[in-house]
């Protein structure tokens, strides 16, 4: 059945180590079969339940598949980040409301603040041996975590937000650990996770954010680690409010060894105020990226947490890139001195289209949910025949299955480039596309 190849292994993360490398070998082809799952716990000397645990990390990575009693076998095309997969081809002459960018129009132009930073770059070249962190950025950033409430720590600049996750996780988990994390969420997190040998407990969210009874459970359950959007959560546009805030720190003062990974995806593109999980658990990170209020290319987010977790993320990315360019990081700060974002009025702009789609949407049966940022999540009973019609119609949206585990289906919609005009014809096209009458919650 393996040819020559022999899977190794006595721990779950060891026997799936040992076929993801085969595979990445080519010793291991395309649609070959593996050992049913006794068979390899017979031969490994280990309890079936182990291989399972490996099968079952191995199919979350993408590199296998599993159909019923034809066994499991090597995907046609083995992927870490299947989600990435799960796109929507968007033909000539449909429009684009699935990419869930920002509108170019609210983002600052970039000349004058590189500029400046050459130009400062010139006078001060950044050489080996250099600190990671322009100063003034991390006095800027750390006076803005002051004000919104967020404990004192150091601050690192990491290359973006899922960088700085992945960051986190990586010092302070192991292969086989559990994370808690929003279902439905963003895409690339539920892809790192499984990508870092670690497993994902899904919770339930609503307009408030993560729901505190599943979040309770999955740390009875024994998830080490909580991951939770504060603001503008994707796809959902949940926001952590007060009274949801004071509900999850409680269940986290239940639970003071929890690693608790906060992602501020709303950072100066909403109005809500940014209610703080951190201080309550022992470990903890905060991440801020400037991606989309200031350009995802940019590549550039702020990350402070404990003493202890930054320390080792500091010391692991000395190892890696050594650090985020301070070019990047002075042009930054320029950005910020100036004011070249108005986060009010950018605020103002995304919520005006985002509440209008809701409403429109409303007037027509169709409940959608967007509490906050670019994004509008739907759920349908069929979100590939969702997807499809609303492609015919001309819209490209976002299937839910890029986003979700065990949450219903759904679709996203993102709402940052939609012109008033715009607003009622895509409420008429989703309207079409669902069931009359469906609901559109969470749940």
């Amino acid at each position: 059945m393996l040819g020559e190849y022999t899977i190794v292994g006595r721990g779950a993360a060891e026997i799936a180590a040992s076929v993801e490398r085969a595979v990445g070998a080519g010793e291991l082809n395309p649609g070959q079969l593996l050992p049913p799952l006794r068979e390899l716990a017979a031969r490994l000397g280990v309890n079936p339940n182990t291989v399972a645990a490996a099968y079952r990390t191995l199919r979350e990575r993408g590199v296998i598949e599993t159909a019923g009693r034809r066994g499991s076998r090597v995907r046609p095309r083995p992927a870490t980040t299947g989600r990435e997969y799960i796109r929507v081809e968007v033909p000539e002459g449909v429009r684009d409301l699935a990419d869930g960018n920002p509108d170019p129009a609210l983002l600052p132009p970039l000349a004058g603040a590189f500029g400046a930073a050459a130009e400062q770059g010139d006078r001060e070249p950044v050489l080996y041996g250099a600190g990671p962190v322009e100063p003034e950025l991390a006095r800027i950033a750390r006076a803005d975590l002051d004000a919104d409430g967020v404990p004192d720590g150091p601050v690192a600049v990491t290359s973006g937000s899922l960088d700085a996750i992945e960051r986190v996780l990586a010092v302070h988990l192991k292969p086989g650990d559990a994370v808690a994390v929003e279902d439905p969420g963003w895409g690339s997190v539920l892809d790192l996770v499984p990508a870092l040998g670690l497993r994902i407990v899904p919770v339930g969210v609503d307009d408030d954010g993560p729901l505190p009874e599943d979040v309770r459970q999955a740390l009875e359950g024994g998830a080490r680690a909580l991951i939770v959007t504060d603001r503008a959560q994707n796809p959902t546009g949940a926001a952590v409010g007060a009274e949801r805030a004071r509900a999850l720190r409680a269940v986290l003062g239940e639970y003071p060894e929890t690693l608790l990974v906060e992602d501020d995806h709303g950072y100066r593109i909403v109005d809500q105020p940014l209610r703080p999980l951190a201080g309550v658990t022992r470990s903890w990170a905060l991440v801020r990226s400037v991606a989309k209020a200031y350009g995802p290319d940019l590549r550039l987010a702020v990350l402070t947490g404990d003493a202890a977790t930054l320390d080792r993320v500091r010391g692991r990315q000395r190892l890696g890139p050594g650090w985020v360019s301070r070019l990047v990081q002075r042009a930054v700060v320029r950005l910020w001195a100036d004011g070249a974002v108005d986060a009010p009025v950018v605020a103002a702009a995304y919520g005006r289209r985002r509440d209008a789609l809701i409403a429109a949407l409303a007037r027509r049966g169709v409940q959608a949910c967007g509490a906050s940022g670019m994004n509008v999540w739907i759920r349908v009973p069929d979100e590939t025949g969702a997807v499809a019609r609303l492609l015919h119609a001309g819209w490209a949206v976002a299937p839910g299955a890029r986003f979700r585990m065990n949450a219903p289906q759904g679709i996203r919609i993102t709402v940052s480039t939609l012109t008033e005009e715009e607003i009622e014809e895509v409420a008429d096209a989703v309207a079409s596309a669902v069931e009359p009458g469906v609901a559109g919650g969470y749940a």
